[in-house]
């Protein structure tokens, strides 16, 4: 998620826009707005949103049908979605939107607190989650640079200087080393298992 992502608030009613941005300005978070399914769908998929809060009935394209649709892109389908009723509690809705992953469901009007606790766990949430991810593929890639990068060394064999070829081996630390030093079987309380490397 980009850092400048932000919360896109999503209803076809004027005043509830107005109301839910009133409600999550104190949060600091970078807000937008859409007043259909189509016109949210289009900004999600320029890939600013890191949150959507979505009104399930609105003509044309219902806050489900954009749901649906994020879910099937892999691009779009961790964004977490907090959709919004006014029709009260209806277990076919329910169960549909929990069906499809939403985070979560609230009947209008929507409490200012509650709101605001909810999309900040959610969107910090999904942001370290994302962060996370970015390092991970970050990892990979080097570790793959440094598999080929030793396969590449072995090939040459003996040709290169020892002392070269002993310093691309230690480019990576092994994956233990950052694991505590653990007790020894039996060993007296206090004392620790010697550092063997």
């Amino acid at each position: 998620m980009p850092s400048d992502a932000k919360i896109l608030i999503v209803d076809d009613h004027e005043d509830t826009l107005y109301a839910l941005e009133s409600a999550l300005a104190p949060l600091g978070y970078r807000l937008g707005r859409a007043t259909s399914g189509d016109e949210a769908l289009k900004q999600v998929l320029r890939g600013q949103v890191g949150l959507l809060l979505l009104d399930v009935r609105m003509p044309g394209v219902s806050g489900l049908d954009v749901v649906r649709y994020m879910r099937r892109l892999e691009q779009t389908q961790h964004i977490p979605v907090i959709l919004l009723t006014g029709f009260g509690p209806d277990h076919e809705l329910t169960s549909a939107a929990f069906g499809l992953g939403v985070a979560d469901l609230m009947m209008k009007p929507v409490d200012p607190w509650a709101l605001r606790t909810k999309v900040r766990y959610l969107f910090d949430s999904h942001r370290r989650h994302l962060a996370l991810e970015h390092e991970v593929r970050e990892l990979r890639a080097l570790v793959k640079d440094y598999d080929e990068d030793k396969g590449h060394d072995e090939d040459k064999g003996h040709d290169e200087d020892g002392d070269e070829a002993a310093a691309r081996h230690r480019a990576l630390p092994h994956p233990d080393a950052r694991v505590p030093v653990q007790r020894i079987n039996g060993a007296h309380t206090g004392e620790l298992e010697q550092d063997r490397t």
